[in-house]
């Protein structure tokens, strides 16, 4: 470009883009942005209604314009009822006040609307506060306290209120999901739309249209095809691929295998000893472990104080970062003849595979080991090169007792009634559900108490006898008698006047 002759010509300023890009990109390089006299963290409590976590983690992260990753969680719920969890946030210069509005997406809706009317699209975030630490998957204690956990079991049919006394003393096992191949082209009960797009994947190879037609719910499936998509369609970075999806949700592979031995095992140990007694070579807790290395913050005394900071935002004793306490395992010995006898199947333990656990004794040992090396596991050593991928042991109890276990009767016509009432609703003033006395369906709602690692889907399995998994419990719902009653509820109303 010409220009006249004394006169400077055309420049170009070219700045660094921010990192990441996008709404949730991060600060410039170089750059801190500021977040104010806080701690670094938001903690938030989550109420989800019929959506899985990583789902509702993936639709907050776009409500409140962050990456997925800054999002973390201590344990994954259920996605069929209504769930309250802990949810952490790496805040950036978010405040609580943004991220509340975010949340609930105020300027599209009113003040008005968010404190009188449910979460959208069945999420609601509430209790927050700054913190200086994050949440982690694996930050639980032993000593952690016991969750009341209630259920609504709708159309109960029984041949007399006497059978529903007997199942009432319910004894359960530790279960998880089992572990599912991630390459599986159709899971039981998967949505339509996702199944979809996995045969554009794994049966065309259309790496396009199977990232258009993948819904944003499906988190890890989306991380794995956008790397493969950044790499333009080259899939041999597998490892690298992996690591996009969130840290937690990777870990939950981890844990999911963990489990998947953990359930083998005991299955196999019930399957040999029976599940009324403690044997020979079983393991059991010398003592009662009292609690485990929980993430500690050496200033979590003075948590409510505001941190001082410097002029880039950062706290002046940033470098006191939260750390572990040292775990210590907990001590454990192997029944022999001698004492077995002293001990009851409620104390028999059975490690998670990892390090610093020790196996059962006798045949059963060997199986445990045998079962790892099948899967290309030194049971010797679990140390691996990615770290966040090495396992780490720990010990269930085989069989628990739920406590302090209820049951009340429920009528109901309408199987679209609610017939409890969520924290949500108590928090927004709702009245509680109208039941109806001479209602022409039987419900049960049953309340207990559990302990750490305890599934309350198994202790409806021992009580009910029939299979949990959510494909069964849909098609069990489809053909409920209750259904030809769906939205009856005005009719009912109206006749009754």
């Amino acid at each position: 470009m010409s220009t006249p002759a004394g006169e400077e010509g055309s420049r170009i300023t070219i700045k660094w883009s921010r990192r990441g890009g996008g709404r949730g990109g991060s600060r410039a390089r170089g750059e801190r942005a500021p977040r104010g006299e806080y701690p670094p963290y938001i903690h938030f409590t989550l109420q989800k209604t019929n959506r899985d976590t990583q789902d509702a983690l993936a639709y907050l992260s776009r409500t409140l314009h962050v990456n997925i990753k800054d999002l973390a969680i201590a344990g994954t719920k259920d996605k069929r009822g209504v769930t309250v969890q802990r949810v952490s946030l790496r805040r950036g210069n978010k405040t609580v006040d943004h991220v509340w509005k975010s949340a609930n997406q105020i300027g599209r809706r009113s003040t008005h609307d968010a404190v009188t009317q449910r979460g959208e699209r069945g999420i609601r975030i509430a209790d927050l506060n700054y913190r200086k630490a994050g949440l982690e998957l694996v930050s639980v204690s032993y000593d952690q306290q016991p969750i009341l956990m209630q259920s609504i079991l709708r159309n109960v049919q029984v041949d007399s209120m006497h059978t529903l006394d007997l199942s009432s003393s319910v004894t359960f096992q530790y279960e998880p999901d089992d572990l599912q191949a991630c390459s599986g082209l159709v899971r039981p009960g998967e949505h339509p739309d996702v199944v979809v797009a996995r045969e554009a994947w794994l049966v065309d190879h259309n790496l396009d249209r199977a990232l258009a037609l993948m819904p944003r719910r499906v988190v890890a499936e989306r991380c794995i095809l956008e790397s493969y998509k950044k790499q333009g369609g080259e899939t041999r970075n597998a490892m690298g691929a992996l690591s996009t999806i969130p840290r937690n949700l990777r870990l939950m592979y981890i844990h999911a295998y963990q489990s998947y031995v953990w359930n083998a095992i005991v299955s196999e140990r019930v399957r040999i000893h029976g599940a009324d007694k403690a044997v020979p070579g079983d393991l059991v807790y010398e003592e009662e472990p009292t609690g485990k290395a929980e993430l500690v913050d050496p200033l979590d005394a003075d948590m409510d104080q505001p941190t001082a900071v410097d002029e880039h935002g950062e706290s002046d004793n940033a470098p006191r970062k939260a750390r572990k306490a040292p775990w210590v395992p907990p001590r454990v010995k192997t029944l022999t003849t001698d004492d077995a006898h002293k001990y009851s199947i409620f104390d028999v333990i059975m490690p998670l595979p990892g390090r610093d656990v020790e196996c059962p004794g006798g045949p059963l040992g060997e199986r445990y080991r045998e079962f790892l090396k099948r899967d290309g596991l030194d049971p010797d050593n679990f140390i691996r090169k990615q770290k966040e991928y090495t396992l780490n042991g720990s010990y269930r109890k085989i069989l628990q007792l739920p406590k302090n276990m209820s049951w009340t009767v429920l009528r109901y016509t309408d199987p679209d009634v609610a017939l409890a009432q969520a924290d949500e609703d108590k928090l927004l003033g709702f009245d509680p559900p109208h039941l109806s006395e001479d209602g022409k369906f039987m419900a049960l709602q049953i309340n207990m108490i559990l302990g750490t690692a305890a599934y309350a889907t198994m202790a409806l399995r021992e009580l009910t006898k029939t299979e949990t998994s959510s494909h069964f419990q849909t098609e069990l719902t489809q053909a409920s008698e209750d259904q030809q009653f769906r939205g009856t509820v005005e009719e009912i109303a109206e006749m009754e006047k």
